[in-house]
């Protein structure tokens, strides 16, 4: 009798939850899968039917599908970089604690100038005054080295870590400003290197017959390194150079190397035992030697979580930039599959159309997860 309460103790504590689980996950997952079959559309110019898989045949004959695909995977050209990032920057301020080095302090506290010194020009060629800028942006930089020497690593690990409590929102119109072609500091600060008082670069290239370089367009170019057309699968030689695609490579780069994947790097440094690099010190090793022979294999299991999710987060991810930076332009160039579910399903109500290509998204990602288990758990293996 006291087990039989005990269960409907238990049952009775889990059902909110279980029912949480049907109405906000399973139920509509469910719905979703059904309406790929159909042709519902809210607009109520067809006669709601199942129509099989045409909804299905229609996206994978669908120019804008495989556009939008090729844009998905463009974007995510940024994983290898950023997760590279993370790892060196986990590796300084790893470094920095285990041994106390003044020269890992010494390479912080250049890099906290450097930022300042870049900002510093930014607000300069914006308009402000150069000496004042960079003169209050160097004082910030001595001051957080000052207080990291006296203070200890912590303060760089919040330093680092800080963007990432930045609302999404926030950061996005923070980079739209920044990218803007006419009035942004990014733009001003190259206009000033390319034709800057002290001569500019252009002029150098002048005196070699060769042509101008022009500012990019960043957020309202559709130009990009691999000459891709935004109309259809292909290359347009015309098209070469940086524009949105690149300015948002950019951007997740910048604000993602301090964020999770360096925190998961720490920790994974911190549980290598330190018998492992003794043992290689005494075989002589020298620092790369030891990254190379203790550091990277220990840090395997990591590495492979990061790439893992990076690549799911990736192949879901471009909505939140594309609504709030660029609607998804120029000329569709920053469309990803998940804002062009959002178009299809919420501006032109074709939900069944919508739920077909989810759909496809998730096979996508499901395939790639499967590989990336299949191989990466063998690499982990040997």
């Amino acid at each position: 009798m006291t087990k039989k309460r005990e269960g409907w103790s238990a049952f009775l504590f889990l059902l909110p939850n279980f029912l949480g689980f049907l109405v906000f996950l399973l139920g509509p997952l469910v719905v979703s899968l059904i309406m790929a079959f159909t042709n519902w559309d809210l607009r109520k110019t067809v006669v709601f039917r199942f129509v099989g898989l045409r909804n299905f045949t229609d996206l994978l004959t669908s120019n804008n599908f495989w556009v939008y695909l090729i844009n998905t995977i463009y974007l995510m050209l940024g994983i290898p970089l950023g997760i590279a990032g993370s790892l060196i920057l986990a590796l300084l301020l790893n470094d920095a604690i285990q041994e106390n080095s003044w020269l890992f302090r010494f390479i912080h506290a250049a890099l906290m100038l450097l930022c300042a010194l870049v900002i510093a020009g930014a607000l300069a060629a914006w308009g402000g005054s150069a000496g004042h800028v960079a003169a209050a942006m160097v004082l910030i930089a001595a001051c957080i080295y000052a207080l990291a020497v006296f203070s200890g690593i912590v303060v760089y690990r919040t330093i680092y870590y800080l963007p990432s409590f930045t609302s999404g929102v926030a950061m996005f119109i923070l980079w739209k400003a920044l990218y803007n072609p006419e009035t942004g500091p990014i733009n001003a600060v190259i206009n000033w290197f390319l034709n800057g008082s002290w001569g500019g670069f252009n002029n150098m290239l002048a005196w070699f017959h060769i042509a101008a370089l022009r500012r990019p367009g960043w957020l309202e170019s559709i130009r990009n390194l691999f000459a891709l057309n935004p109309s259809h699968p292909g290359f347009d030689p015309h098209l070469w150079g940086l524009g949105a695609r690149e300015a948002i490579i950019i951007m997740g780069i910048v604000t993602g190397i301090g964020g999770g994947n360096m925190l998961l790097y720490l920790a994974g440094l911190t549980g290598i035992p330190q018998e492992l690099y003794e043992a290689a010190d005494i075989d002589g090793a020298g620092r790369w030697q030891r990254f190379w022979a203790v550091t990277w294999p220990q840090l395997a299991p990591t590495t492979f979580f990061i790439v893992v999710m990076s690549l799911i987060g990736g192949l879901q991810g471009g909505f939140d930039v594309a609504k709030v930076m660029t609607k998804g332009g120029p000329a569709g160039t920053t469309t990803t599959l998940s804002y062009y579910i959002y178009e299809k399903a919420f501006r032109e109500f074709r939900f069944g159309y919508a739920s077909a290509v989810s759909w496809m998204l998730f096979l996508l990602v499901f395939i790639v997860t499967a590989l990336n288990w299949k191989f990466g758990n063998r690499q982990l293996n040997e």
